[in-house]
């Protein structure tokens, strides 16, 4: 029978998940950080099995934004707004920088070319598009050598005609474009340009990898590929490749839904969301439900789109170790990758995070990856003894004290910065070194409670396998919601975003039946320049304004009533749910086993502790801290004071005592 492969591709480990007729396969690999796709084919035949569907995570977009290795990218807008997208909101990100520094433009100044066209707030067309200028325009574009145009002209999503004539002359002439009224048809002229320009530059590069990708697949035997987009769902490759913006946060969002099907699964709907990788650490508070955004910054670069509300922080297991100028011990965001990879890997890589857990005890060299990855004990004691005068285990104790308290000032940005008493949530920790600090950053933030789910090191991958087939669409009204057209504005809105997503939906071949529809409103009262998304069952005008009292009273703790209200966008998402997976077995009771052995680890003292293999833990065994549990993706650490007991469903409940 046909089934879903789900593949996460990340800076260091590449995760498989897969549930075939209710046989679980899980697998990872080294990643490939030049030809990503490698991994992917690599694994599948190191796993030998041949799905009908591949739903993929990919960082490929972020990367080349990171990296600056987008596309040639030019530029095209309406005369006197070239210098938009350099000038953008003259916000300072360093405030007190004597020397402050801004990133490069993504389109330099010699790439941004101008028409004289207008087209005024309301829609109308206050001065026409020159056809004349316009081939003058493409030819330039043309002659600049331009791989990819971003065609950004003031209040299109008005009134679309002259971009959308634009579009059509760039096409004609063999150049990938990418139009504001396909990749963000809304008000604020700097973030649409932004995001306009940020898709052009990512596009031909995902294009590309997309089509590699799919092709090799196909030659397998895959019927289909999507990837996951920034807020959780998935689209079709083709999609994907032609709107890579909406993939930025494409592997964490994954993580995020596979983190909240695990929680409800073991009982539990207050989660902080904790996955800690080779590269990054991803974190997200999720109050029963994952919480969305659409005001994205990567890299100092605004991207305007649906996403899980995910906060980044450069630590993982790959993450530097090394000293500054003045002495002090640093720990990211640089990060030893895949190759070299940590010093561990025995191919002169730096010191790591990963290394100092080696020093200390914490990762079991006969267990990473089963015994399939060598691991050089040596080299990582003798990369961080480097690091400093003292013992090296001290010097590898403070290198996890770094990288932590760089996680727990992540967490309570989403956390505590908001409102939310992390004591009330329980810590999800997944990604391949996310139970290793799990109990660290819990005593750190007094969280009570932390879940390891079943295969914690390819979690985001499962994630991937249960994501729904989502569109987000989305319409610019700016119209007062006490205007009698309010509602018939709106209405027609959602209709004709419906109309549209089923069909682009159907022309990539998806099967509309089961379709689920989510409206919502971005509201504001008069006279603010920010706006909330408030979801709504309907349009009527009572029900929005309601729901957004509430949602600002809850949101900055006061609330309007009688204040008059803007409608500023209309919002919709089209849902697709998956197939739904065969549970695999649950475990069964029985007593403890004996441990693998019993070794030095290192918590603040040298402790004799047991380690067991987390496959022969059955429903019920007890453990009390240290103990350390290893498996195939992930190794759990066990803190003195903590209690471990695995549920019927294989979850492993870390509790503290």
């Amino acid at each position: 029978m046909s089934f879903v492969l789900g593949v996460d591709v990340g800076g260091t480990f590449t995760d498989f998940f897969a549930l075939r007729d209710g046989e679980l396969h899980v697998y990872k690999r080294p990643s490939v950080p030049e030809r990503p796709e490698e991994a992917v084919l690599a694994g599948l035949q190191e796993m030998g099995l041949t799905p009908g569907e591949v739903v993929h995570g990919s960082t490929v977009a972020t990367n080349a934004l990171l990296e600056r290795r987008g596309a040639r990218t030019a530029l095209i807008t309406t005369a006197g707004f070239r210098d938009a997208l350099v000038i953008g909101r003259q916000a300072r990100a360093e405030m007190y920088a004597l020397e402050p520094t801004r990133p490069a433009p993504l389109v330099p100044d010699d790439g941004r070319f101008e028409l004289r066209e207008r087209v005024d707030t309301n829609g109308a067309v206050a001065e026409p598009l020159d056809e004349a200028e316009l081939a003058e325009v493409v030819k330039q574009v043309c002659d600049w050598r331009a791989e990819s145009v971003a065609v950004c002209l003031l209040f299109s999503f008005r009134n679309p005609a002259h971009e959308q004539r634009v579009a059509d002359a760039l096409r004609a002439a063999g150049i990938p474009i990418s139009a504001s009224i396909e990749v963000l048809p809304e008000h604020r002229e700097y973030e649409r340009m932004s995001t306009t320009v940020i898709n052009a530059y990512v596009s031909p590069v995902m294009s590309r990898y997309l089509q590699r990708l799919d092709g090799a697949l196909r030659s397998q035997g895959v019927r289909r590929l999507r990837v996951v987009q920034s807020d959780g769902g998935s689209l079709s490759a083709e999609t994907a490749g032609r709107l890579a913006a909406r993939t930025v946060l494409s592997g964490p969002a994954g993580g995020v839904s596979g983190a909240i099907a695990a929680g409800l699964a073991a009982g539990l709907d207050q989660l902080i969301t904790f996955d800690m990788g080779g590269t990054s650490t991803d974190v997200s508070l999720c109050p029963g439900r994952a919480l969305y955004r659409t005001d994205l910054t990567v890299d100092g670069l605004p991207v305007r789109t649906p996403a899980v509300d995910i906060h980044t922080v450069g630590a993982g297991g790959g993450s530097i170790a090394r000293l500054d100028a003045g002495g002090a011990l640093r720990v990211g965001p640089e990060s030893a990758g895949a190759d070299p990879g940590p010093a561990c890997y025995g191919r002169g890589g730096p010191a790591t995070v990963t290394d100092a857990h080696v020093v200390l005890g914490r990762i079991r060299p006969e267990h990473v990856l089963g015994g399939r990855m060598r691991i050089a004990a040596a080299a990582a004691r003798r990369a961080i003894a480097a690091l400093g005068a003292g013992p090296e285990h001290r010097e590898a104790e403070a290198v996890l004290r770094v990288a932590n308290t760089n996680m727990e000032r992540a967490v309570r940005v989403i956390s505590v910065e908001r409102g939310y008493d992390p004591r009330r949530f329980t810590l999800l920790a997944f990604g391949g070194a996310g139970p290793l600090h799990a109990c660290d950053l819990a005593e750190a933030l007094t969280i009570p409670r932390v879940l390891v789910p079943p295969s914690p090191g390819v979690l985001s991958a499962f994630g991937m396998v249960i994501a729904d087939v989502t569109r987000d669409y989305v319409a610019s009204l700016l119209v007062a919601s006490e205007d009698p057209v309010a509602h018939s504005v709106v209405t027609r809105a959602w209709e004709e975003l419906e109309r549209r997503g089923r069909r682009e939906l159907a022309a990539d071949g998806f099967d509309l039946a089961g379709m689920a529809l989510e409206r919502s409103l971005d509201l504001r009262y008069a006279g603010q320049s920010y706006e909330l998304n408030v979801p709504l069952g309907g349009a009527e005008r009572s029900g929005w304004e309601v729901a957004f009292h509430a949602a600002h009273e809850a949101r900055y703790g006061h609330g309007h009533p009688g204040r008059p209200i803007e409608v500023v966008n209309a919002r919709l998402r089209l849902r697709l749910p998956p197939p739904p997976l065969a549970v695999p077995p649950r475990l069964r009771e029985g007593p403890l086993p004996e441990p693998l052995a019993i070794e030095r680890v290192w918590f603040r003292s040298w402790r004799p502790t047991p380690i067991y293999a987390r496959e022969t833990l059955p429903a019920g065994a007890q453990l009390t801290g240290p103990a350390v549990v290893v498996q195939m993706d992930a190794t759990t650490v066990v803190n003195p004071d903590w209690t471990v007991r695995t549920d019927a469903g294989g979850n492993l409940l870390v509790e503290y005592r």
